[in-house]
C-alpha cells in the first residue's frame, strides 16, 4: 500500500468518525437519545454500514465532552445533564465567547462587522421571545470564531458545540435580568461596529456571567 493509499484512508476513516460524532451528537441534543439511554456501538455501526472503529472514535470523543459515559464491553449510556454541569458549560461557554470575540473581531471587515451586528439582532428577539439563548449566541460567536485565524480554536469550538447546545438547551437569562442583558447586547453591538475587541470581549463574558 503506497503512502497516499494509507492517508486516502486515514481520511475516509476520520470522515466516518466526524459523521458518526455529529450524528449521535445531534440525536443527543434533540432528545431522540435521552439521559441514560444506552448506546451499543455494534447497532450504531449497522445503522451507517460501517466499522465499529469509527463509531468507537466517535463515542470516545463525546465521552470526551461529557455527553456519554463508555463501559468496554458493555454499552454507552448518554449522560445526565445536571446543574453543576449546567454552571460549568456556562462559565466554559462564556470565556470562548470572549476568546472568539478577541481574536475574530480584529480580523473581520466593515461589512463583515454590519452582517455581526445584525445577528446581534436576533439576540435580541431571542431574549424577549423567552426562547434558548444557545443558537442565537452560537451564531454570533461561532461567526467570530471562523474568523479568528486560529485553527486550534476553530476545532475546539467545532467539538465543544455539542456539548454548548445540549447542556445549555434550557438554560435561560433570568427574567429580573432581561432588561440588562438587552443593554449588555447593546454595548456589545455597538462595540462590534467600531471594531473595539477587548470590549467586545469583556461583554461577551459579561453575558455568561464571567
Amino acid at each position: 500500500m503506497s503512502i497516499t493509499e494509507s492517508k486516502s484512508i486515514g481520511e475516509s476513516k476520520q470522515l466516518l468518525a466526524d459523521e458518526v460524532f455529529h450524528h449521535i451528537g445531534q440525536q443527543i441534543i434533540d432528545g431522540v437519545l435521552p439521559p441514560q439511554h444506552r448506546i451499543r456501538d455494534v447497532e450504531v455501526a449497522e445503522e451507517f454500514h460501517v466499522s465499529r472503529t469509527p463509531v468507537r472514535e466517535a463515542l470516545q470523543r463525546l465521552e470526551r465532552l461529557g455527553l456519554v459515559i463508555m463501559y468496554p464491553s458493555r454499552y454507552t449510556e448518554v449522560t445526565i445533564v445536571t446543574e453543576e454541569i449546567v454552571e460549568q458549560t456556562r462559565v466554559f461557554a462564556g470565556y470562548q465567547a470572549g476568546i472568539s470575540a478577541r481574536m475574530g473581531l480584529p480580523r473581520i471587515t466593515a461589512i463583515q462587522r454590519t452582517h455581526l451586528a445584525k445577528l446581534v439582532d436576533d439576540m435580541h428577539t431571542a431574549l424577549e421571545g423567552d426562547e434558548g439563548t444557545s443558537e442565537s449566541r452560537w451564531a454570533v460567536f461561532s461567526y467570530l470564531s471562523d474568523h479568528s485565524g486560529n485553527t486550534q480554536h476553530m476545532s475546539l469550538m467545532n467539538d465543544a458545540e455539542v456539548a454548548l447546545f445540549r447542556n445549555l438547551r434550557d438554560w435561560r437569562v433570568p427574567r429580573d435580568d432581561r432588561e440588562r442583558m438587552h443593554t449588555t447586547y447593546a454595548s456589545f453591538r455597538a462595540a462590534i461596529l467600531r471594531g473595539d475587541a477587548d470590549e467586545a470581549e469583556r461583554l461577551a463574558r459579561a453575558m455568561y456571567y464571567v
